[in-house]
């Protein structure tokens, strides 16, 4: 996809407006016989500049948005652009089909490896097909599948995360979504084999922690990792979804924060101006990352991954006596 996007953000009006100038000038120079490469080169140096202004200080709440952004790579864009071989698997052999979640075994660089991953839709076609990124319970139950399949293999697992939250209807409920979840934390942790998660866009509850206990859990820059969506947390607290940028501070939801609470283990920047601008580099950053983990994870012995695991859990959160 082009680094141009059609669609913007509030705070990214002034940025698109300097680049619709420079495209069209650019247009007019190639339509006549004018030089015009001053004034490319001054508006291409203004549009640096305001660039940098607009993504070098965003507020939790803004980042939220960035990681909702329509033109925003998602998971097939990235298979797409990291992985070779990728054969999608089908069904929890127990229900049916989720669309919300993908998976299946693929290879990076030509070491295989099982993927599981989040899908969203870019239109509302695509949506009503994904369930808006939203899992049932199959969706998990056929990441565990798969999962286990991995494990029996010796294949390390890679999932790659980006939905607002597990489907909260009636049928999900139905079929028991938070004890496909809760099989899903208990299974990861004992898996023998390496496991990185990598928040990609919307890391939203228990939705994204079921495909999350992992060895490694890296976070793209402008993505976030939250127990609920600043919208939810907004309409518990404050009884008005309108305090969703007040929500967004409070939750401590971005990469940074994060970071310093020990909940992420390494953030993966962004191309200047958010992973919508270029997903080749966006995926060529994740791919070094990936690799450079898998190395790393590869020195830890089998028998002891789930042990490993297990204490990079127990050392998040502080206690008091």
């Amino acid at each position: 996809m082009s680094a141009k996007n059609k669609q913007s953000l509030d705070f990214e009006k002034p940025l698109l407006e300097l680049e619709k100038q420079l495209d069209d000038l650019v247009q007019s120079s190639s339509n006549s016989d004018l030089d015009f490469t001053d004034e490319i080169r001054a508006i291409e140096k203004k549009i640096d500049l305001t660039k940098r202004q607009v993504y070098s200080d965003l507020s939790p709440w803004q980042k939220v948005q960035l990681s909702r952004h329509p033109n925003r790579p998602y998971s097939p864009d990235l298979i797409e652009r990291i992985f070779s071989d990728f054969e999608e698997l089908h069904g929890d052999r127990l229900f049916r089909d989720d669309n919300a979640l993908i998976g299946g075994p693929a290879c990076i660089d030509g070491q295989p490896v099982m993927i599981i991953a989040q899908q969203k839709g870019r239109n509302t076609e695509e949506n009503l097909k994904r369930n808006f990124g939203c899992p049932n319970p199959e969706g998990y139950r056929k990441a565990l599948r798969l999962m286990k399949m991995a494990n029996r293999f010796n294949l390390p697992i890679i999932s790659l995360i980006d939905t607002p939250g597990a489907y909260p209807g009636i049928g999900a409920e139905e079929r028991h979504v938070a004890e496909a979840i809760a099989v899903n934390l208990r299974e990861m942790a004992d898996f023998d084999v390496p496991i990185i998660a990598l928040v990609i866009g919307e890391g939203g509850s228990g939705g994204a922690l079921g495909v999350a206990v992992a060895d490694r859990v890296l976070i793209l820059e402008n993505a976030y990792y939250s127990v609920i969506s600043p919208e939810g947390c907004a309409a518990i607290l404050w009884k008005d979804r309108a305090f969703a940028p007040n929500a967004a501070e409070a939750l401590k939801l971005d990469a940074n924060e994060l970071l310093k609470l020990g909940i992420v283990d390494k953030i993966l920047p962004e191309p200047a101006g958010g992973a919508h601008r270029d997903w080749d580099a966006t995926a060529a950053t994740v791919k070094a990352a990936l690799l450079a983990e898998l190395k790393d994870l590869a020195k830890i012995k089998p028998a002891d991954m789930s042990e490993h695991r297990y204490q990079k859990f127990r050392k998040m959160g502080k206690f008091s006596g």
